[in-house]
This record gives structure tokens, sequence and C-alpha cells, in this order.
């Protein structure tokens, strides 16, 4: 898939990462357009949270070279830093704080101002239907309401590009679903959304994904158009197919 640099918003060629004679991350390369949602597909240990550090700039690559909105993953971390947002699988929120006093720390760390802060997060409280519990202590909320809570903080400064990392762990499946739907209308609004899952059924919601495997690429494209390729049923077939003789990788 050719895509134009206009339309790029992580770009990575030869991406590598090592820890003394261990590679986590072996010369991988992708490119990601705007709005798109992108799914970092692979087992637990494949190198996708270690993938995903180095292109948020908290981390600097062995090698390689990659932009993230535009921004050199090697020289321009801050810049980085200040254009996305990031969900981590503990959801980054203070149990001991209540649900405002959360959405106003985020929201200023992200450099918004007094009058903004108040104007979205009371947007965000009317849509997730949370105004009603924001003096409740985070520490009280459901799993769940923790979960979407954590995501519309990560967004809530429009960033140009949202980083979830695990960001469905420890779900249900019909909580996870209704958390995939904040992620396409994050998607529908313009922001890139790049998401870390070893839910192989998670690959059917986006747009296009990649499968890592101990550290490497090993498909990438539209989860349909890899089904086709490798002639597998579903994206565990897939992942079976790929990963189950891994001792040449």
């Amino acid at each position: 898939m050719v895509i134009s640099n206009q339309e790029i918003s992580v770009h990575i060629k030869d991406l590598t990462k090592k820890f003394g004679d261990f590679t986590a991350v072996n010369k991988i390369s992708l490119d990601v357009k705007k709005g798109e949602i992108f799914g970092f597909l692979g087992a637990n240990g494949a190198g996708k949270t270690t993938a995903m550090r180095m292109l948020c700039g908290l981390s600097y690559c062995t090698s390689g070279e990659g932009t993230v909105a535009g921004f050199d993953i090697n020289t321009q971390q801050e810049e980085i830093k200040r254009n996305i947002g990031y969900m981590s699988q503990k959801f980054s929120l203070y149990e001991d704080l209540t649900v405002f006093e959360n959405i106003r720390f985020y929201a200023s760390v992200y450099g918004l101002s007094s009058e903004k802060i108040k104007e979205r997060g009371d947007m965000l409280l009317k849509r997730l239907g949370m105004s009603e519990h924001k003096n409740t202590f985070v520490k009280s909320l459901p799993l769940g309401w923790k979960q979407k809570l954590a995501f519309s903080i990560a967004v809530v400064h429009n960033p140009k590009i949202v980083f979830l990392d695990e960001p469905t762990g420890g779900v249900d499946p019909v909580t996870r679903r209704s958390f995939w739907n904040l992620i396409y209308e994050a998607a529908e609004n313009g922001t890139t959304v790049f998401v870390t899952t070893h839910y192989m059924d998670e690959a059917e919601y986006c747009d296009r994904i990649s499968l890592m495997v101990n550290g490497r690429i090993m498909a990438l494209g539209a989860p349909d158009d890899l089904k086709k390729e490798f002639n597998v049923e579903n994206m565990n077939g897939l992942f079976y197919l790929l990963a189950r003789d891994t001792s040449t990788l």
C-alpha cells in the first residue's frame, strides 16, 4: 500500500531495539495513514509494547528511523509527546483522585487552558454518561468505566494520533466491543488510532493490521486481504499459521 507523505501519521523503516544480545524489535517497517485504525497485533512478548514506546518518544531505538505526526523519533521526542495521546493497559488513572480531578490533571499536562479543561471535561462526562459521577473516586468505578474514561482522557486534547497499549485487557467481550465504538468515533474525527492487542478477534475492527512474531512483522494489510492471502478463516488462524514454528525467526 503506497501512501503519500501528506497522509502519513506514522512512518518507520528498519526500526530495531536490542537489549544486550536480545533483539526485541527486529527491523520493522510500516506506514500508517491519518485517520486510520491500525492494529499492532501479536502474542505477549512479541515486541509490540517495546515498539510502541519508541514511537511515543519514551525509548530510543538501537537503529532505524521513523516519524510520528511528522516528528523524528530519534531527535524530537518532546514534540511527539505533545502531539499524541497515550493509554496504557493499566489505564494510567489516579485511583485516589476523582473522575474530574483526573480529567483536569491530564488536560493540564497536555497544555489545555482552565477554560478548555472545563469545556471539554463537561463534554467528555456528558458523552460517557458520567456527569453525576464527576466527584466519584476512580477506585470506586467499574472496570469498564475506568477503561472508557482513560481513553477519553487520552484524546481530550484532540491529538493527531492516539496510542493504545493493550487497552481491552481484562474486560469482558461486551465491554470490549463498546470500547471500540469510542475508537471509531475518534477515527471519524480524524485521529489516527494505533492499537496493540493480543486479542486476534479485535483485528477485524481495524482498517489494517500488522502481526508481530518474535520481534518481526510477519503479515501486514487489511484483515480480509490477509485472510485471503494466507487462506485462513480468521485472525486466530493467521496467528497460529505464522507463530506455530518460530524456531527460525
